[in-house]
């Protein structure tokens, strides 16, 4: 009998990748979806009449323990959040309700319909935000700048608990910063690959962008999905930060993208205050060597393959009429 997976947030990056791996293993996979009139199911649609789509809200725990027992997985992976750090100022008490107590939600709800499910929690590099250590690890103390980070740590720590309190295997990946073509066109990667392309193209004349002296360790949310698969096959539940080990600036990510396509970014490149953050995080790069150990991960995709992997697909995109997501 094959293995069962409920994916929340399937309709984003990672969900529509960890999908793929997923059926790729010849797991039946289902996603649990909001009822809405705006769900985007374009990063599915290639694989949507592999999946089932069940309704659900991470606010309200009884649809989450009715998704449980209609698909009863063997496995759980919360992918869900508000996950843009920008918005979550702007809404920094939904940001909360769902990337924070939607983890109490399903863990919950797991607990009562079958304690024997394992669980995946997306934690975030953003949780150590003001860092303590350089690199970050899984015992680097969390010093959060945003109600995105904040929200994280409690969904993180709600996870330890639960773990230890009620024997669940319940584990956090502390993902840092992961990229792709998929990736929403609010985040700077794909702001950045997006724009270079329609400047290459001739569909725009500058790209406007916040500090460039922040660094981030940027990987391909692709080699990402299967670190967290790699984490529920461990016969013991743990944490385990998911990263490259490297470091790159804002800036470097700029030269890299438009040294691509042949083009000097200092000719296009405008720095704006609007998208400065309130609290800045200026350095983040993650000590991946436990996952290295322990699951046998490692990152295949380098920082140059993924920016150009994006900016192929940004231009096939444009060229072909299509709009960024």
């Amino acid at each position: 009998m094959s293995k069962r997976a409920l994916i929340t947030g399937i309709t984003g990056q990672d969900g529509s990748y960890l999908a793929e791996f997923l059926l790729s293993q010849g797991y039946e996979v289902f996603g649990l979806v909001r009822r809405t009139s705006t769900v985007n199911f374009s990063r599915i649609e290639h694989i949507q009449d592999q999946i089932r789509l069940i309704p659900g809200d991470m606010l309200d725990q009884t649809s989450l323990q009715l998704a449980l027992a209609e698909c009863q997985p063997h496995e759980v992976y919360n992918l869900a959040a508000q996950s843009f750090v920008q918005t979550s100022w702007t809404q920094p008490v939904f940001t909360g309700d769902v990337t924070a107590l939607g983890v109490t939600r399903l863990l919950d709800a797991i607990r009562h319909v079958d304690p024997d499910i394992r669980f995946y929690q997306a934690s975030s590099s953003e949780m150590f935000g003001k860092v303590r250590e350089v690199p970050q690890r899984e015992t680097t103390p969390f010093y959060p700048r945003s109600p995105y980070g904040v929200a994280k740590v409690y969904g993180h720590w709600i996870t330890v608990n639960y773990r230890e309190s009620y024997d669940l295997h319940a584990t956090s990946g502390i993902l840092f910063n992961h990229e792709s073509p998929r990736r929403g066109i609010e985040f700077v990667t794909r702001k950045v690959t997006y724009n270079v392309a329609k400047i290459k193209l001739g569909l725009a004349k500058e790209l406007r962008l916040g500090n460039l002296d922040s660094r981030r360790d940027w990987g391909f949310a692709g080699d990402y999905v299967r670190a967290m698969w790699l984490m529920l096959q461990q016969d013991t539940p743990d944490d385990f930060v998911v990263a490259t080990g490297e470091t790159h600036s804002v800036e470097e990510l700029v030269t890299v993208a438009f040294d691509y396509v042949g083009l000097d970014w200092h000719e296009y490149v405008v720095q704006d205050p609007r998208f400065m953050r309130p609290a800045e995080v200026d350095l983040l790069v993650g000590d991946p060597s436990k996952a290295g150990q322990v699951l046998g991960w490692e990152p295949r995709v380098t920082f140059k393959q993924l920016i150009q992997m994006m900016i192929d697909e940004d231009l096939r995109l444009l060229e072909s009429g299509g709009k960024a997501s």
